[in-house]
């Protein structure tokens, strides 16, 4: 028997979908005031176009195309899911924590460059702000990937699948931060 929390629902959502959600908008609240915090200093800081100009836009442009790629592969789990394919769900999933160690490898090579030539969180506001956005953007990504992992091991067994889509909404968020973010660190110069 499952717990009264995870089967009722609140105002016709169920819980877990409404929790999801709750997370979500705590999130934008705080990627919301670090990005406005960004475009405050950005604005009024002309030096930070040249400080910017030393982020490498191929990586990022890259590490887009790894992200969205995985957000296409937790819609076809949650396809999957909806279709009770289990099995399916969790493949689709484990390519999306696939994209999710690759953006984590490309960002690993690419701190490991910039910090070696000299560019590291202290180096000037320009920085501390690009590694603090992109580090708490990292943290997610390994959240949504733990959580993933955790979701594909039951989906695999044809349990709890509604979870699929729940893991899909966070990883959508996650996405969408990195949508903002890749402009503001990597175009914006």
């Amino acid at each position: 028997m499952k717990p009264v929390a995870t089967t009722r629902s609140a105002a016709g959502i169920p819980t877990g979908l409404l929790a999801v959600w709750w997370i979500v908008a705590s999130e934008i609240v705080i990627f919301g005031g670090l990005l406005a915090a960004y475009l405050m200093y950005r604005l009024s800081h002309d030096a930070w176009a040249g400080h910017a100009a030393n982020t490498n836009t191929a990586i990022g442009t890259v590490n887009t195309f790894v992200l969205l790629t995985s957000s296409l592969f937790a819609v076809l789990a949650h396809q999957a899911a909806e279709k009770g394919d289990g099995k399916k769900a969790a493949r689709f999933l484990l390519f999306t924590i696939g994209g999710a160690l690759c953006f984590l490898m490309i960002k690993g090579y690419e701190w490991n460059y910039e910090i070696s030539h000299g560019m590291t969180i202290t180096t000037n506001t320009f920085w501390s702000f690009y590694y603090t956005a992109a580090g708490i953007h990292a943290s997610h990504v390994i959240a949504g990937a733990i959580i993933m992992a955790v979701v594909a091991k039951d989906a695999a067994k044809g349990l709890e699948l509604q979870r699929v889509e729940l893991i899909g909404i966070y990883w959508h968020f996650v996405d969408v931060v990195w949508i903002f973010l890749f402009p503001l660190l990597y175009i914006a110069k």
